[in-house]
């Protein structure tokens, strides 16, 4: 029984995947306790069973997984550090056979290919590219332009490189510590999402009870 100066720290992430159907409370959330004998036995205290081998989402709050907690441990004095509501994924993981990932690797770099061609293409046929280009190029030299000068060789490699800046890494070499614009985007993808269903779940009170 825990002792009235017992207290038990608990820090959870946002988003929570698992890969079992008996969640564990260990499975779900980073604790901390100075009597170690009820740290053991809270992070084996069952929150939830996945009765369905397929891919879901819960919605957790972690009011309710203290609840679950004080009633084993009724004079256990919790303090919450992270998130005071839980996504929790569940994936059956199965691996995809190795050809799987290959035709999904070349499936989204011929559309990123393709598709960042076509932009680029459209921009600069929007906005006359080639025919500021032929005008420089008169300007300066005192004859038109075949099509292909030192303009478009330069804009191109500019391009290049410009592209290679912005995304802030070539391969799996990066150039700064900084996250990429990709990166951010899709963490600020997450967070949306994230959001989203917390306040439908919130919304809807579909949170899930724990311990059943």
């Amino acid at each position: 029984m825990a002792s009235e100066s017992t207290t038990l720290y608990l820090k959870a992430d946002r988003n929570v995947e698992v890969s079992k159907q008996n969640i564990l409370l260990g499975d779900l959330l980073n604790m901390e306790c100075s009597d170690k004998a009820i740290l053991m036995k809270v992070k084996t205290l069952r929150i939830l069973k996945i009765r369905e081998e397929k891919e879901q989402r819960y919605v957790i709050s972690v009011l309710k997984i203290i609840a679950c907690i004080h009633e084993q441990y009724p004079r256990l004095e919790i303090q919450n550090l992270g998130e005071t509501d839980i996504i929790v994924t569940y994936e059956n993981q199965k691996t995809p056979p190795l050809l799987w990932h290959i035709l999904k690797v070349i499936l989204v770099s011929a559309v990123i290919f393709f598709g960042s061609a076509f932009s680029i293409m459209a921009f600069n046929n929007d906005v006359g590219v080639t025919k500021l280009f032929g005008q420089i190029y008169e300007l300066i030299m005192g004859k038109k332009t075949d099509g292909f000068s030192i303009l478009e060789v330069t804009y191109s490699i500019g391009l290049a490189i410009g592209i290679l800046i912005f995304f802030n890494h070539f391969g799996k070499k990066r150039f700064t510590v900084d996250p990429t614009p990709m990166e951010v985007q899709m963490r600020l993808y997450e967070n949306d999402i994230q959001t989203t269903l917390v306040e439908n779940a919130t919304r809807q009170k579909k949170e899930l009870e724990v311990g059943k």
